[in-house]
């Protein structure tokens, strides 16, 4: 019974020590932890104004980022996959904008959808409209702001391409100098790519890149007629993966896409000369006509209207 007590003693001097130690443990954690904060509040609340506004995050991060989020989680499990991957080419198409992704542009046609659909239904509530009209006027904002999204990306796609076949062949005809030059057609790629701008440049960059982390070159060149709608970029990259395949000089075949190029471009020049006769006639039966009538037989018609006004 002694030894018992003896170990029950020993026991609860040892129990008493290390909830001694636990407790004045925890308390000094929580004072180190509250001079912490302290000391962070009062760093913070002596530093420069620029140093502030840097620390402190913004409307963008408090609020819009995790808006932003959980749109694009909604967004993204109601859109299918194959609409994703279509979005994801139509990406390519205009150049992978800064900020935009699949789930992103899916989120915008959600935001777009709610937000028309809201500012419709607000517009005709304040004219007064009726239940058609104001169903009708609803659903049209609501289509507009859900493919407002894709009709960005298509102008962007336009746009881009316009600019890809205008400067198409200036640089098939430098890419054309440099190898003849002595240069091999990475190194002619490379030297376009660094003395010339736009989508063009962009894209043979691109094409450079990717060659550099291990793809090849035949590879490289076909996804880039896969980024594009060009059929001249097209008809380039597979007259150059045939030549890398079957071992016909470069040069040569640089030659005759140059000379291809400028026969296309000139030709789609004297097109579009041709079709301004045809394009012209909308705005002069319209607009230039009426005004012309109103110019020349305006005087005529207001004699003959004060002649008979006089006779009566």
């Amino acid at each position: 019974m002694s030894t018992l007590i003896l170990i029950g003693g020993i026991l609860g001097i040892f129990a008493a020590i290390f909830l001694a130690l636990t407790a004045v443990g925890v308390f000094t954690n929580e004072a180190r932890g509250v001079s912490k904060s302290l000391a962070v509040m009062e760093a913070f609340s002596t530093a420069p104004p620029e140093m502030q506004r840097e620390l402190e995050p913004g409307f963008h991060d408090r609020v819009l980022g995790p808006l932003a989020d959980k749109v694009q989680g909604i967004a993204h499990k109601l859109t299918a996959n194959d609409h994703v991957e279509n979005i994801r080419a139509k990406l390519e198409l205009a150049g992978n904008p800064p900020g935009w992704s699949p789930d992103r542009v899916a989120s915008f046609k959600f935001l777009g959808f709610i937000g028309a659909f809201v500012v419709g239904f607000a517009l005709t509530q304040l004219f007064g409209a009726g239940l058609l009209v104001t169903l009708g006027v609803c659903i049209m904002f609501a289509l507009a702001g859900f493919m407002a999204p894709n009709m960005y990306l298509y102008q962007r796609a336009y746009d881009r391409t316009q600019t890809m076949q205008r400067a198409l062949p200036d640089a098939i005809d430098l890419l054309t100098i440099s190898v003849e030059s002595g240069l091999g057609f990475d190194a002619a790629l490379s030297q376009v790519a660094r003395n010339t701008d736009g989508a063009l440049a962009e894209e043979f960059a691109r094409v450079l890149q990717e060659m550099q982390i291990g793809k090849g070159r035949s590879a490289a060149l076909r996804a880039l007629g896969e980024r594009t709608n060009v059929p001249e970029v097209k008809g380039f990259v597979s007259s150059m993966v045939q030549a890398d395949a079957l071992g016909i000089p470069m040069a040569q075949v640089l030659r005759v896409q140059s000379r291809e190029i400028r026969t296309k471009r000139r030709q789609r020049a004297e097109e579009k000369a041709q079709q301004v006769a045809i394009k012209i006639l909308i705005p002069l039966i319209f607009c230039i006509l009426p005004c012309l009538f109103i110019a020349v037989l305006g005087p005529a018609g207001i004699s003959i209207y004060e002649s008979f006004s006089g006779r009566l």
